[in-house]
């Protein structure tokens, strides 16, 4: 795999009609999968050494982003999702690597803006459910 462009990797929101609108305007973001560990080690283990319990750690996936506004299409469901707190469904597409997708709640959303500077906002998406993955 050759390197990536970091403004490669999108970000989508379904909205109306099943219709996925890309969040115009991010210039960073950064996707987490993460799979916690259940320890099963006891006074038998070989060795004295940990064992864990394979497929029984809960896995959850954290995605962040930031950028300027762009769209207001996009800002609109976002906003929208952040104060309803519904878990929306959301796509990340890695070139490369994969599609993810799957329910997602809208965790934190900053505004900012320098006098003399465009607006900006961030975003924290926390995992709501079941996140599918297709290799592309």
């Amino acid at each position: 795999m050759t390197a990536q462009r970091g403004k490669d990797l999108l970000l989508k929101i379904e909205g109306a009609g099943g219709v996925f609108t890309t969040v115009a305007g991010l210039r960073a973001r950064t996707i987490s999968l993460n799979a916690r560990t259940v320890d099963a080690t006891d006074g038998d283990s070989a060795g004295r050494w940990r064992e864990l319990l394979a497929g029984a750690g809960v896995k959850s996936a954290a995605v962040s982003g930031q950028g300027i506004f762009r769209d207001a299409a996009s800002d609109a469901l976002i906003r929208e999702a952040f104060f309803e707190q519904a878990a929306r469904t959301w796509r990340l597409i890695v070139p490369d690597f994969g599609v993810l997708e799957g329910a997602f709640i809208v965790a934190a959303l900053e505004y900012a803006g320098e006098h003399e500077g465009e607006a900006s906002f961030a975003l924290s998406l926390a995992s709501a459910g079941e996140i599918s993955f297709e290799a592309l």
